[in-house]
């Protein structure tokens, strides 16, 4: 991912390695949904990734990167359950639409334009806010992160996404939940990273490589 735009192979290798991170860290994000939400994050997340797997091995390998985000929408939006499936999904969906508008190439104006569509998308549906602990909590961070970057390479901007949703991860730990499952559980959840912000910064984290545990990003000290 050294090019100034990122082609339709190597947005895929993306989403694959996203795949992997995903599988790998599994359990933790089970663990960490079973204190903070309803438990069934790390398996729908799973889910997600396993139908967007499919679809994508049916699709030309020669396809370009709009096309390999808009398989990875259409797996999270109509496929799958729970609540941050589809708003996962919409993300996707911005990036897809984003990347078409681009060219053949995913730059790095069309990852930031796509990622902040796919923040409106997901706050306008969802009503959440920065500070609610939510997965807006790391998908805000990492979209000024973009925004910030233009004029870097696609793989630089991606690292200082993932940085800045790392640590807006890192943030959700010490907030109140004012929204989802979370919200019901008080004092309980104070301390507990958000899990659907941990499954955001997975996605830009991949980008650069396979994450295989979440505790060296989890950790404050």
């Amino acid at each position: 991912m050294t090019t100034a735009a990122l082609d339709g192979m190597r947005t895929r290798d993306w989403t694959r390695r996203f795949a992997e991170s995903v599988y790998a860290t599994e359990a933790e994000l089970t663990a960490l949904d079973q204190r903070a939400g309803d438990g069934d994050f790390g398996t729908n997340l799973a889910a997600g990734v396993r139908a967007a797997g499919l679809l994508l091995d049916r699709t030309d390998e020669s396809a370009g990167p709009a096309e390999a985000l808009g398989t990875m929408a259409t797996a999270f939006l109509d496929e799958i359950g729970g609540t941050s499936g589809p708003l996962f999904g919409l993300l996707f969906q911005a990036l897809s639409r984003a990347a078409a508008d681009s060219g053949p190439g995913l730059t790095t104006a069309a990852l930031a334009d796509g990622t902040a569509q796919g923040l409106a998308a997901i706050r306008r549906v969802g009503d959440a806010s920065p500070g609610d602990k939510t997965l807006v909590d790391a998908l805000a961070p990492a979209a000024a992160a973009l925004r910030a970057a233009e004029g870097a390479p696609p793989a630089t901007a991606l690292v200082m996404a993932a940085d800045g949703a790392w640590r807006g991860v890192r943030d959700t730990a010490s907030l109140s939940a004012r929204m989802g499952r979370a919200s019901y559980l008080g004092e309980r959840a104070t301390g507990i990273p958000d899990p659907g912000a941990v499954g955001i910064a997975l996605f830009f984290a991949s980008a650069a490589g396979t994450v295989h545990s979440l505790g060296p990003y989890l950790a404050t000290g």
